[in-house]
């Protein structure tokens, strides 16, 4: 029955591209959307029965896939603790999202393939987190990705929607190549690609010589650093927003861009014996939360600041795992997936009731006519800033205790910035809140006469995910990362020393530091409130000059450090189109292919065609020199050798004299 969690997905795509046309919109609706409903219902069964089980882990062969020498491998459905809260957060996500896609995306004509796409994203996601070896998991991987191409480019009439599928797939090939690269590295140190039998090999395996296992480790990391949008490989996840507002709930808030915070968990094993990696790990995790947030600040896009806000948590989530602190990186993770998915769901229901307006700049009192979509922001946004008992509060503020406990240079580095990010978020978030439902109307007087609260679907999802966002970080808090606890099992590994400091960590950060990341978003929050409602100009009369220096900042933050500008321009865009215009085009293929090749086959057949038509001329001396020139080249063939040209030599005279009378 378990094996449905599987199968159910996959049978959905089947029956929505199959069927799509008998069954008709709402046909396909109900189908998916009840398949995925089931598979969330055994995803449930499955983490309770999981608790029941002796080691928490059973793995269930499929079909054998590989079997070629040393190199052996199944088609298998692994589960332990960590696949069965991932599956518990994959599914009740998407089922939610495909319960609001049905009133959302109604009136397209293309709801069966849309469906669709949610149903095998699904699958393969459950494939990634199911796999018990590193090719079934790169499967996943790889679907995902591709599942993604298809959401975000689901408008395909719109160039925004083509260009941002487009970037999404080539910034996501860069880290896929790396992983792929770090996958052959263990395989050629440990000769296997199963998890149970690389994580097997003893501590003394992994020692500082062993370089190419150590590098295979970092190249996991740039993999996931791709998939979960850290910096340097982040640019695709804010264009992404292009596609319809479910698929950014699905993809981009809870499932796709978790994958990689995922793999560092489950290589949890390996990362734990590279002390350099792991550092590696933090600092780009913690560079990555303040850069997100910092932007952050002031995006004009509804969906975008979103965005930075779930670049920023995945930061989080990957510097708490560099840090070692695993359990906590997965229950951040959980608790993020939940209050991120109830935002973006929220911004679709304002872009709906705004005849699909994204400005922020263009909203404004929204509350009057959106009350239950007004509350759904108010409590995703309050859980994503660490409100205090919200989900949020207690998965963020464990991270930062991680970090100041953790005796460290790179801890204290991550601290800082962790915290400086809290008050990022907090601002952005009210800003958010303010100019959304509070300011004074700016946008267009139909818009306003036409808004209307969701229909009862989608407001019923709206619901859900209030009560998740508050309830799932409390009660769930001592099954994760409680004293003692030990639901992960085997599915985690921490060093005893660090495990120790997490145990501890209740009594080493002193009361002051605990407070410190509260006080820092209850001061970010204040000065968001003060700024847009007692003096909203303050804005825009401080960084109206470009040529300031508070002018260039807010460029520099609004241009989003300039990271696109640097790639498009400067690095990989329009540098790389000179360089193939000039290199590539002009040099080789109008050059130096182009002289060997086909011009200068054109060439040599002009010339042949000139030479046979002057062998073949039809007349009888021409045949006469042809005739005794092959034979004696025949006879010299025969004889061996040059030497003998003297001996011929009265053969070829009168030959050329014959040439030279006749043609007179």
């Amino acid at each position: 029955m378990i094996l449905n969690i599987f199968f159910l997905p996959l049978l959905g795509f089947v029956t929505a591209l199959g069927f799509g046309k008998h069954l008709g919109r709402q046909g396909v609706s109900i189908v998916t959307t009840s398949l995925i409903g089931i598979c969330c219902f055994l995803a449930y069964i499955n983490l309770f029965e999981l608790l029941s089980i002796e080691g928490n882990s059973y793995t269930i062969v499929i079909s054998p896939w590989v079997l070629s020498g040393l190199l052996e491998f199944n088609w298998c459905f692994f589960c332990d603790s960590l696949t069965s809260v991932m599956l518990v957060v994959v599914t009740t996500i998407s089922f939610l999202v495909h319960l609001y896609s049905t009133e959302y995306i109604k009136e397209d004509p293309h709801v069966s393939r849309f469906m669709g796409y949610l149903s095998l994203f699904t699958f393969f996601m459950i494939v990634l987190v199911t796999g018990n070896n590193f090719f079934q998991l790169f499967t996943g991987w790889e679907g995902v990705g591709l599942c993604s191409f298809f959401l975000i480019n689901f408008w395909f009439t719109r160039l925004q929607a083509n260009k941002a599928a487009i970037k999404a797939m080539i910034v996501n090939r860069v880290g896929d190549f790396f992983l792929f690269l770090g996958i052959l590295f263990i395989y050629g140190e440990t000769c296997s690609v199963d998890f149970n039998s690389i994580f097997s090999f003893s501590k003394e395996f992994f020692s500082e010589e062993a370089y190419l296992y150590k590098l295979g480790t970092l190249f996991l990391f740039l993999g996931a650093m791709g998939k979960s949008a850290q910096l340097g490989l982040h640019t695709w996840l804010p264009d992404a927003m292009e596609g319809p507002t479910p698929v950014s709930a699905l993809i981009h808030a809870a499932t796709m861009v978790t994958a990689g915070v995922f793999l560092v968990a489950r290589c949890s094993f390996i990362f734990e014996n590279f002390t350099e990696v792991l550092n590696f790990v933090a600092i780009i995790g913690a560079l990555t939360a303040f850069f997100a947030a910092s932007t952050g600040l002031f995006q004009n896009d509804l969906k975008r600041v979103i965005a930075y806000s779930t670049c920023s948590q995945l930061g989080y989530m990957v510097f708490a795992c560099g840090l070692s602190g695993y359990s906590v990186g997965i229950f951040h993770l959980s608790n993020h997936a939940f209050f991120k998915a109830l935002l973006f769901l929220s911004a679709g229901s304002v872009i709906h009731a705004m005849g699909d307006e994204q400005d922020l700049r263009r909203f404004g009192g929204l509350r009057f006519f959106l009350p239950i979509t007004y509350i759904s922001f108010v409590i995703g946004s309050l859980a994503l800033v660490g409100f205090p008992f919200l989900s949020g509060f207690y998965s963020k503020d464990c991270i930062l205790e991680i970090a100041y406990s953790s005796w460290s240079s790179q801890g204290i580095f991550t601290f800082i910035l962790g915290t400086l990010s809290a008050f990022f978020t907090a601002f952005y978030s009210y800003r958010l809140l303010l100019l959304t439902f509070f300011a004074r109307p700016l946008g267009y007087k139909r818009f306003y006469v036409n808004a209307h609260e969701s229909s009862f679907r989608m407001s019923i999802v709206l619901i859900i995910l209030c009560i998740l966002s508050i309830l799932v970080g409390y009660t769930s808090k001592d099954f994760f990362i409680g004293a003692g606890t030990d639901f992960w099992g085997n599915s985690l590994y921490t060093n005893d020393f660090t495990r120790n400091l997490l145990d501890d960590r209740e009594f080493l950060v002193p009361l002051s530091v605990k407070l410190l990341p509260t006080l820092f978003t209850f001061s970010g929050s204040i000065l968001a409130i003060f700024i847009f409602t007692k003096n909203p100009k303050m804005i825009k009369d401080l960084f109206k000059d470009n040529f300031s220096l508070a002018g260039s900042f807010y460029l520099f933050l609004n241009k989003k450090w300039l990271f696109d500008k640097i790639y498009n321009v400067h690095l990989f865009g329009q540098s790389a189109l000179n360089s193939g215009l000039h290199v590539g085009l002009k040099m080789f293929d109008k050059g130096i292919i182009e002289y060997f090749g086909p011009r200068n086959l054109s060439i040599g057949v002009q010339r042949s065609i000139l030479l046979n038509k002057n062998i073949q001329s039809g007349k009888l001396y021409s045949y006469i020199v042809d005739f005794f020139i092959g034979f004696i080249l025949l006879t010299i063939s025969l004889f061996g050798s040059l030497s003998h040209f003297n001996v011929f030599l009265p053969l070829i005279i009168p030959c050329f004299f014959i040439l030279f009378y006749f043609n007179e």
